[in-house]
Formats: C-alpha cells, structure tokens, sequence
C-alpha cells in the first residue's frame, strides 16, 4: 500500500516503487559545454562536462545554405593530389584478350 505522496510519483509501469538503481548512473552535468570547430559555445545536459564537435548548427551547409568543406586531418589536399597524380600519369593500353 503507498502512502507517502513520493512514493505515487516513483511508480514504474508495473507499480514497483523506487524501480531506479543507485549509484549505477554517470554523472549529470547540467551546465555540459558543447564546443564546435567553428567556436560557437552551446551549454546542455549531459553525461560528459565537455564535448567537442565538428559541425553545429551555425556552420552546417544545410542551415547555412553554403557549401563548406570540413577537412580532418589533410584528407581534401591527400584526396585531391592523388587526383592530380593520376591525371598526369599516361594511361596504359590494356591488352585484347584472346580467345583459346
């Protein structure tokens, strides 16, 4: 039988009371700082103090409406000089098969 009106709040869906494990959760910062690579600051909730992130909202081309390249670790310059190797490199002729 419940008595106690904190009790009625800590129901789970079988009308177990207190149906939450102590001492097994992460800890809960409320004032988490999200940090993009932009510089824009977000404050939230989370299970982590700080978060560091590539794109937000303020730089992400779908709200922007501007294309952006986010380069990680040089791989635009490796990809398009690989491009340009290839480019120069005269192209062989393939053999023709023939048949037995």
């Amino acid at each position: 039988m419940l008595h106690h009106p904190e009790q009625l709040r800590n129901r789970n869906h079988y009308g177990k009371v207190g149906f939450m494990k102590k001492d097994i959760h992460p800890a809960y910062y409320p004032e988490a700082a999200i940090k993009c690579a932009c510089g824009k600051t977000y404050k939230v909730g989370s299970a982590k103090e700080n978060i560091e992130v590539d794109i937000c909202a303020n730089c992400h081309p779908f709200y922007t409406g501007q294309e952006k390249l986010i380069d990680a670790a040089g791989r635009v310059e490796r990809f398009r000089a690989k491009r340009e190797k290839a480019a120069k490199a005269p192209v062989k002729a393939k053999k023709a098969r023939i048949k037995k």
